[in-house]
């Protein structure tokens, strides 16, 4: 988060603690993932690089779901310019938006639009001040997006030889 914004994380949030409008995040390899809380253990995020390399669409899931197993934080706003419902309301109006950049238009991007009205990321900031920082989240995605196609590949075959045995 921006040092200039006294934003602060509260640790292990649970659906049932969060306020409509809640701006989440939980870590991913190399990257915090942003998402709005829209009540009833479901969350907006721009889906872009949470489940895969390429572009995602803004869409409703889970609260497990973006959570991913990592768990989730809370951010604080204490300057922002929308809160609760139109926060939420702002989230929704971006359903089904196919426009995700990585640079320009990511899920901090979205979730800072609906909060303090200007679309932004931090964490770009901090890469364009900070190459080295760049290179090193491009390879951790990298890294992790060839080891889960592995262990999904792997996964296949491996049903595909267990399923051929009962058959054959």
């Amino acid at each position: 988060m921006s040092q200039h914004e006294q934003s602060s994380f509260a640790d292990g949030a649970s659906a049932r603690d969060l306020a409509i409008g809640a701006h989440l995040v939980t870590k991913r390899p190399g990257y915090m993932h942003h998402g709005i809380y829209i009540g009833s253990g479901r969350v907006i995020h721009y889906a872009g690089l949470s489940s895969h390399i390429g572009r995602g669409p803004v869409e409703v899931v889970s609260i497990e779901q973006f959570s991913a197993k990592s768990g989730v934080q809370v951010v604080s706003h204490p300057h922002a310019r929308y809160t609760g419902f139109e926060v939420a309301r702002r989230a929704v109006s971006r359903l089904g938006e196919q426009n995700y950049r990585l640079l320009t238009n990511n899920c901090e991007h979205l979730c800072l639009w609906c909060v303090v009205g200007q679309a932004k990321s931090d964490q770009i900031d901090a890469c364009i001040r900070n190459p080295a920082r760049a290179v090193q989240v491009i390879f951790t995605l990298l890294v992790s997006k060839l080891l889960r196609d592995w262990i999904l590949t792997s996964f296949a075959r491996t049903f595909e030889v267990r399923v051929s045995a009962l058959n054959g």
